[in-house]
């Protein structure tokens, strides 16, 4: 997984809370909890991850072109 963007910026939707975190290569994020307002942020429907949901940037598997469920499930 070369030349992947691994960065993703998060933005709460309740608060607007903005953070840079560093998505892991190896598992989905599916939970997050915002932490300004402490809302747990869970992927929209038909998204894998909060990254894909709520970031600036989609998960690392979505970016290989890696079928739309990233980790073999679809929310």
């Amino acid at each position: 997984m070369t030349g992947l963007i691994l960065d993703s910026v998060l933005t709460c939707p309740v608060c607007g809370h903005a953070k840079n975190e560093t998505m892991p290569t190896d598992a989905c994020q599916w939970f997050y909890e915002c932490e300004r307002c402490h809302t747990v942020l869970r992927p929209k429907p038909g998204d894998c991850c909060v990254f894909c949901s709520f970031g600036s940037v989609p998960c690392p598997p979505i970016q290989a072109g890696g079928d739309d469920t990233c980790c073999g499930s679809k929310t």
